[in-house]
């Protein structure tokens, strides 16, 4: 059984596919068509909803009354996965006939044509408007960009959608829902604490939302054909595109140690189930440059829902994360039933989406070392800068002393069948200064490091060129001639 709020109304579930999609619940069960499928892969925005819950809890900080309002993609979005929250749609923004502050910015603004696109707009604009009160009362460009970022509008243009999200600054979030925002805020967590665990049944067919990783653990021994759902943005696809049904689905979201994530002394440990938007602020104090990748990993939607773990244990070649966690020596801590033990991410992946994950095994927590004394260099090479798959990601920790390079780690995806590290170019590197000659022969010494294939992304050729261009960027970003020189496109101004 679950139990989650739609609006104002509490919903128990017990008997439902396990794959069934927040989206085709809501068109086809409760009838709120305004929600709409556009890709059903989680690329276009148009099935955007709102998902909302106790601010502050998964970090073990409850304020007594704030909700965090979450946007995501209801296409690739599992029911059972609501437990303990409340789903808000564009159904439920208006009251008594009057408009949602962010509706009527649409209207005013002329943010609409065709409209099929539009409540997946005033959805992510909700969540933007939402978070106002709290961590953005005036909100930039830049800002309104990024929560639109994973919306597509094929008639109407962007100006004057951009223009009604930025006509909401200064209001602090309020409207209707913050009045009653106390009241549902005790009404989820009952749900929590009454059932912090959850599942849907059909026939033999199950979905588990355990609570412990002890419960998850026990689960998994007694369904060896289980998939897990982390933030389920590229299994979910199995199910819209090829339309699988998974007998046994495990969702992590609410185990409370896989949502630990905590920083040490020494090194950031990192839940299996964190979620790309809570990492990234941590990221952002240690690892700026990789939280700058984050950035473009996917749209907002996608980075609300999506994890480290689930980017890793996928092993896709062309995966955003593997290639700086090889640059950064990452360790992931690994359970199988009553087992833990820890694998060097050098060891991980061990072929063509393979990995050295154990059958009935889960990865409990990422473990990186803090690394003052390095410089972390990582780029993505796509067509698009914004939620795009990437033809090259280069990563490179390099350990420089009077500008030799006494140590480097250079991580790189989509020059291989698995993500891996250039080891001769990193020897190449090694003992050589940090200039355009002295990255030379590491240069060539990535052809002995790879042989890439040509695919609908690039060609072998132009892969190549990419990844040794990139270790000359990198050369140029630590020139001081040209510190105040950029050397990409801006997506800001």
């Amino acid at each position: 059984m679950i139990r989650f709020l739609c609006n104002e109304q509490e919903i128990t579930l017990d008997e439902c596919r396990p794959e069934l999609s927040i989206l085709e619940y809501l068109r086809t069960v409760l009838a709120h068509r305004g929600t709409k499928e556009g890709c059903a892969s989680g690329d276009c925005g148009a099935c955007t909803v709102v998902v909302a819950e106790p601010d502050g809890e998964l970090d073990g900080e409850l304020d007594g009354e704030g909700l965090r309002y979450t946007s995501l993609n209801s296409c690739i979005t599992f029911v059972g996965t609501l437990h303990g929250k409340q789903l808000l749609t564009v159904e439920h923004l208006e009251q008594s006939g009057q408009l949602h502050p962010v509706q009527q910015a649409m209207v005013d603004l002329h943010g609409s044509q065709c409209g099929f696109c539009t409540p997946g707009f005033v959805m992510s604009m909700f969540a933007l408007y939402k978070s106002m009160n709290k961590s953005i009362d005036t909100p930039t460009r830049a800002d309104v960009e990024r929560a639109l970022a994973g919306n597509l509008c094929r008639c109407t243009g962007y100006r004057p959608i951009i223009d009604a999200a930025l006509s909401l600054a200064g209001r602090g979030g309020a409207d209707r829902f913050t009045p009653s925002a106390a009241a549902t805020c005790a009404r989820l967590r009952k749900i929590r604490e009454d059932h912090p665990s959850g599942s849907l049944q059909q026939g033999e067919r199950r979905f588990f939302l355990p609570s412990t990783a002890d419960e998850l653990a026990a689960l998994m021994q007694a369904h060896p054909e289980a998939r897990l759902v982390a933030g389920g943005t590229d299994l979910a696809l199995e199910v819209t595109q090829q339309l699988q049904q998974p007998p046994v689905l495990i969702h992590t979201g609410a185990v409370a140690e896989l949502n630990e994530l905590v920083a040490t002394e020494h090194s950031l440990l990192i839940g299996g189930a964190v979620s790309y938007t809570r990492l990234e602020p941590l990221l952002q104090q240690h690892f700026p440059a990789f939280a700058r990748l984050l950035d473009r990993l996917g749209s907002l939607q996608i980075r609300n829902q999506g994890t480290l773990a689930g980017n890793i244990a996928n092993a896709s070649p062309i995966g955003d994360t593997p290639p700086v966690l090889l640059a950064l020596g990452a360790r992931l801590h690994i359970r199988c039933g009553n087992r833990c033990e820890v694998i060097e991410i050098d060891d991980f992946f061990t072929g063509y989406r393979k990995t050295a994950l154990p059958e009935r095994g889960f990865i409990e927590q990422i473990e990186i070392p803090l690394q003052p004394d390095r410089i972390l260099k990582v780029y993505k090479v796509s067509k698009r800068l914004d939620d795009d798959i990437s033809a090259v990601c280069a990563a490179f920790s390099l350990n420089l002393q009077q500008g030799i390079v006494v140590d480097a780690r250079l991580g790189f995806g989509g020059m291989a069948a698995t993500p891996v590290r250039a080891f001769n170019a990193e020897r190449a590197l090694i003992g050589q200064a940090f200039t355009a000659e002295g990255v030379a022969a590491a240069q060539q010494a990535l052809e002995q490091d790879f042989s890439p294939i040509d695919d609908v992304r690039a060609t072998a050729a132009y892969r190549l060129n990419v990844a040794r261009n990139l270790l000359s960027r990198a050369v140029l970003e630590q020139d001081p001639r040209f510190a105040d020189q950029p050397l990409e496109v801006a997506r800001y101004a």
